[in-house]
């Protein structure tokens, strides 16, 4: 398979790594070793048994363990940066939250653009140091949020911290490329239930330090010191106990030429495009009009830089961070796609839903995190049962489509919800922890199965870059949509309180009170009555309730399309074999033929 894969290396007389024909690339690491592997041995003299069974080690499992505790730590800043957005904004940012969206799409953004370039790197230069350094730049990156004075200082700590979750694909291909393939659902779940943990434990550490029933609060700067020392224990951690054994990549080039090698034009194209694209879309009233330059000159500059990119990986390009010998097999193509709706869904619940709660339901911080971390209960229990369905039936394509039907339920009740229904919107975290848990585990599953072992980081590079940039987009579609609706506000406050006696002057007032939550402020206003705020209220939920709506609509719209197209998945059972393509372990550690 790899040796098609490959034409563009093998044209260019590119050394390439042994690992298509030895499939746990043991001869890259130890060429000198002349033991035969027990996938080149004849079944005939095993006695008919099954295909050998590698026996792992504590050091395989360390190293799963140690970029689970990496990708507990960057869920954990995700979510908080999510369900803390509007905390943040209203702190620092004097009552306006037009910025707020730019918390959670900086990691969106960054995560898309330094993926495939990590993952690339990583192939030639290795894979513990990408990780190692890049989660201490996390570290450095929350202790500028923890000590913002300004939404524009809070806006470059999570640009920082954006840059360690360039490492996130390499999270998950060391999780598979160190067991077998047959397991490399159990290695997702491992990595999707310590994002669960990781999500848990940031809800309600947020709710703890933001609980007050103003919601201007300082809280969330302990938030992120408690961020800053995981973010340094997880990179200890992995210092620690990941030691991969050097691959031919690593080994056969010199930094210059391993430099050359890298797709230097691509990552400026990728770079440009997605920042100049989704700054452009971000803009879409708020504050621009689609009209102003500021939104369609720079939209447009974003788009023909994509497009651009688009053609150079085609035509000129074909071994860069769009390897070729990735597309070969369908199953790849639309796991991308689905994954690209699926980081629109997970990235507008992760931002709308305890956004929605706590305006509408909740005015305690630590009951909103509860309702949301529901969510990631749930999909603790999904992610273990899809790896252990994945890894029982070798199938993918029935699974994937059920978790997209899953996210169609979740989005079709929060855009039926009504300020009434808070005890019913305490049950559709079920359904959105039920789509994320099965969903990853499937998708991610089938991208690496369907792409030659040596190209897994490129792989999981490509995945996790498309799904985050599905995140960045699906905020900006969000932020547009839900800004318009909100542009609404103070014509429906008007409505609602100058009937009822409301004076002309005291109206710019009362709208800015109820909108920052100032309780207190709120019955000085002159000719101020408790009918007055009761419908001022009202309007007001009204309002957001139309703008979450349109959230909602939008995001069911992109995951039912993935539904339809995950049915045109193929199950590739044979991919599900006990070979392991880069183990940690040498191959006399792993395989005992006389067992």
């Amino acid at each position: 398979m790899a040796a098609d894969a490959l034409p563009a290396a093998a044209a260019a007389g590119e050394e390439r790594s042994p690992i298509p024909s030895s499939p746990t690339g043991s001869s890259a690491h130890h060429p000198e070793k002349t033991v035969q592997h027990p996938s080149q041995v004849d079944a005939s003299s095993l006695g008919g048994r099954d295909e050998p069974k590698p026996h792992l080690h504590a050091k395989t499992f360390l190293a799963v363990f140690a970029v689970c505790s990496i990708y507990f730590v960057q869920i954990y800043n995700v979510v908080g940066a999510g369900a803390q957005t509007n905390t943040i904004a209203l702190t620092l940012g004097n009552g306006s939250t037009a910025d707020s969206v730019w918390l959670a799409s900086s990691i969106a953004i960054g995560t898309a653009v330094l993926s495939p370039i990590f993952s690339q790197g990583a192939d030639y230069f290795g894979r513990r140091w990408f990780l190692i350094i890049a989660t201490l730049i996390g570290a450095v990156g929350s202790i500028v949020i923890a000590r913002a004075t300004s939404m524009g200082m809070a806006i470059a700590g999570f640009t920082i911290t954006s840059i360690s979750y360039g490492a996130q694909p390499l999270l998950h291909a060391v999780s598979s490329e160190v067991l077998p393939r047959r397991y490399r659902s159990w290695g997702q779940a491992a990595d999707l239930t310590a994002n669960a943990f990781g999500g848990i434990t940031a809800l309600l550490v947020a709710g703890a330090f933001t609980r007050t029933s103003n919601v201007p609060s300082e809280g969330f700067r302990n938030f992120w010191y408690v961020g800053t020392g995981l973010f340094f224990l997880a990179s200890l951690l992995c210092a620690l106990l990941y030691h991969p054994l050097p691959t031919e990549r690593e080994t056969s080039f010199t930094v210059g030429q391993k430099l050359a090698k890298l797709d230097w034009v691509g990552y400026a194209l990728l770079t440009f495009g997605i920042v100049l694209f989704c700054v452009g879309l971000s803009w879409s009233d708020n504050p621009f009009p689609w009209s102003d330059p500021h939104t369609s000159a720079t939209f447009a500059v974003g788009l023909l830089m994509i497009v651009l990119l688009a053609v150079y990986e085609t035509f000129v390009k074909k071994d860069g961070m769009f390897h070729h010998g990735l597309f070969k097999n369908r199953n790849f193509a639309i796991t991308l796609i689905c994954l690209f709706c699926e980081g629109v869904a997970f990235f507008g619940a992760n931002n709308y839903f305890a956004f929605q709660v706590g305006i509408l339901y909740e005015t305690d911080a630590l009951i909103v995190s509860v309702r949301y971390s529901i969510t990631m209960f749930v999909s603790i229990l999904s992610c273990l049962g899809a790896g252990l369905y994945c890894a029982a039936t070798k199938k993918i394509r029935w699974i994937s489509v059920a978790s997209f039907l899953f996210f169609v339920i979740f989005f079709a009740c929060m855009a039926q919800s009504t300020p009434e229904q808070s005890t019913a919107v305490w049950g559709f975290p079920v359904f959105l922890g039920m789509a994320l848990g099965l969903s990853l585990v499937a998708l991610i599953t089938a991208a690496q199965l369907s792409t030659p072992p040596d190209l897994i980081a490129i792989t999981s590079g490509l995945v996790i870059g498309i799904r985050s940039l599905g995140g960045s987009v699906g905020l900006a579609i969000y932020n547009a949509l839900f800004n318009k609706a909100m542009g609404n506000l103070g014509d429906n406050i008007a409505a609602a309180a100058m009937p009822l006696g409301l004076p002309p002057s005291s109206l710019g007032p009362f709208i800015g009170a109820l909108t920052s939550h100032d309780e207190a402020a709120l019955f000085q206003i002159p000719g101020v009555t408790p009918q007055i705020v009761g419908a001022g209220v009202d309007a007001l939920k009204n309002t957001f309730m139309s703008a979450f709506k349109n959230v909602w609509i939008a995001a069911s719209a992109f995951v039912a399309a993935a539904a339809i197209l995950a049915v045109f998945l193929q199950d590739h059972q044979e991919e599900f074999n006990m070979h392991i393509d880069n183990p940690v372990e040498k191959d006399e550690e792993l395989y005992s033929l006389h067992d």
